[in-house]
């Protein structure tokens, strides 16, 4: 939702900057320009409201394509999709499973076996998205250090389905790592978590659980702001939870990510077929 002061800048911003920032956009449908280009130019051309931060990152999700130039569909270990290995998740990432329609990404998990290219074959087919690299030597489509993410989620209410919007470093190691909110198990808690390393090297993570609740009954608010002496998380507005010691702060560029995994920690229930994660805006703001 564009503030008529963050619109009043961009008309001033010069027509060359303007021209440059459009011929960088990714093609978009004819009929979603009007939408999404006061949003995507202030991006671009790093405008925010007055006085406030600078926009460095949105997406309403306009028209009916995923723009390429934002957005991957698998981790960088990408070959014919992906998986988490580490975490012993029972999807298998594919590209269809992400749509775009009615202003919202749409993260789709179907109970159906699907053969991954390290010749497993898994229950599920799912969706992910993410501001890192296509490739394991491609370059991350977006990083920041610094500043606010946030996002409108709609999230399954699925036993063992785990929805996340997270951030992890553009290095590709982890921890550290940044958990904006996640649901895992069957409780309906929404968890927001740091994960760090302690001084001997050991991963470490603190954790947060938001009071247990249909998060599937409408659009939820997440948001998190990252400095370099504070975490502050926030759910439709209120403040949930705050760190403030620098050791576990990371102070590394980090890519957005969007994953719906399937299975984790347990099988999901055998009369479960399907699920859906659904992004309605996403921003990110440069640090004040």
């Amino acid at each position: 939702m564009t503030a008529p002061g963050r619109l009043r800048r961009a008309m001033a911003v010069p027509r060359a900057v303007l021209r440059r920032a459009v011929a960088a956009l990714p093609a978009v449908p004819r009929r979603a320009v009007a939408p999404v280009l006061p949003l995507v130019l202030l991006a671009a051309c790093g405008i925010g409201p007055p006085g406030g931060p600078r926009l460095l990152f949105a997406d309403d999700f306009a028209g009916s394509t995923l723009a390429a130039g934002r957005w991957v569909t698998c981790y960088d270990w990408n070959v014919d999709g992906c998986t988490n290995a580490g975490n012993r998740e029972q999807q298998w990432y594919r590209p269809e499973q992400v749509r775009v329609r009615g202003g919202q990404a749409i993260l789709s998990a179907l109970r159906r076996p699907t053969r991954g290219s390290d010749h497993l074959v898994y229950p599920w087919a799912s969706g992910m998205l993410s501001t890192g690299r296509p490739s394991w030597s491609g370059r991350p489509r977006f990083t920041f250090t610094y500043g606010r993410v946030e996002a409108e989620l709609l999230m399954p209410r699925v036993p063992n389905a785990f929805p996340a919007f997270w951030l992890m470093p553009a290095s590709r190691y982890t921890p550290p790592e940044l958990d904006v909110v996640e649901l895992i198990g069957a409780d309906d808690r929404a968890r927001s978590t740091v994960h760090w390393r302690d001084a001997n090297g050991r991963a470490q993570a603190w954790v947060h659980e938001s009071p247990a609740r249909d998060w599937s009954d409408r659009f939820h608010h997440f948001a998190l702001d990252w400095a370099a002496d504070h975490l502050t998380w926030s759910i439709d507005g209120e403040r949930v939870f705050t760190v403030s010691d620098p050791d576990r702060i990371p102070n590394e560029p980090m890519e957005v990510l969007f994953t719906l995994a399937m299975g984790y920690p347990d099988p999901v229930p055998e009369h479960v077929h399907e699920a859906e994660l659904r992004i309605r805006s996403v921003r990110v703001w440069a640090a004040p």
